[in-house]
This record gives structure tokens, C-alpha cells and sequence, in this order.
């Protein structure tokens, strides 16, 4: 599906600006997962991190909105993998996951970012 409606090829400003908003919120959270997973190499401060992040994703599990229970579960599943990695054999599991998963966000942040700037474009 094509986040950008156009109408006489020009894209809705609402869909522009939500596009821009997403694009800007996966760069964000590829860069979190890369903080979080640099935290998790430290003994005591990788459970810590690992801990707090659950809390604050069990927090937002507990919300009526239905977007921010997705963004808990996210952000509950980067604690757990926090925590996990600090077991030694689940270690290079969960470090994988948390790269893969950083990487993907940043990834889909730029591509969400080129579409944005490029509907900017279209609109001036």
C-alpha cells in the first residue's frame, strides 16, 4: 500500500506528514536497538538496561491505544533480549536478533525518509 495518496500527482499533506513521522521513528528506534545492545555488553549495566526497557514496553502493553500496545511489544521483546543476553549460550542469539532488528529499522527509517523528502519535492 502506497502511504502517499496523490491527488492530480501531488501527495496529501496528512499522508506526507505521517510518512515523515514514521520515518523518523524507525531511525529512532534502529538507533535505541544499537544503544540497548551496547549496554548489554556490560555485566551489571547490560540487566539494568535490560530490565527498565521491559518495564517501560510492560507499561505500554498495559495502554487502551492499540499503538502503543505494538510499540510495547517491541519494546518489551528489546528488554528480553537485553536480559537474554547475558545468559552465555542464548548471548549470540540474542545479540543477532537485536542487530538485525536495528538494522531493519534504520533501514526501513531511510527508505521512509527518501519517500518523505521526495513528496516534499513533488508538493513545491
Amino acid at each position: 500500500m502506497d502511504l502517499i495518496e496523490k491527488k492530480d500527482g501531488v501527495p496529501s499533506a496528512s499522508k506526507l506528514s505521517k510518512l515523515g513521522v514514521t520515518a523518523v521513528g524507525y531511525t529512532a528506534a534502529g538507533i535505541g536497538l544499537f544503544v540497548l545492545q551496547f549496554f548489554a555488553r556490560f555485566r551489571g549495566l547490560g540487566i539494568i538496561v535490560g530490565a527498565i526497557v521491559c518495564l517501560l514496553g510492560i507499561g505500554s502493553l498495559i495502554s487502551k491505544d492499540q499503538a502503543d500496545k505494538k510499540a510495547g511489544f517491541f519494546i518489551t521483546a528489546a528488554g528480553a533480549l537485553a536480559l537474554l543476553s547475558k545468559i552465555p549460550f542464548l548471548a549470540p542469539f540474542a545479540g543477532t536478533l537485536l542487530s538485525i532488528g536495528a538494522v531493519g529499522l534504520l533501514a526501513l527509517g531511510i527508505v521512509n525518509g527518501i519517500k518523505f523528502i521526495f513528496g516534499l519535492k513533488k508538493r513545491s
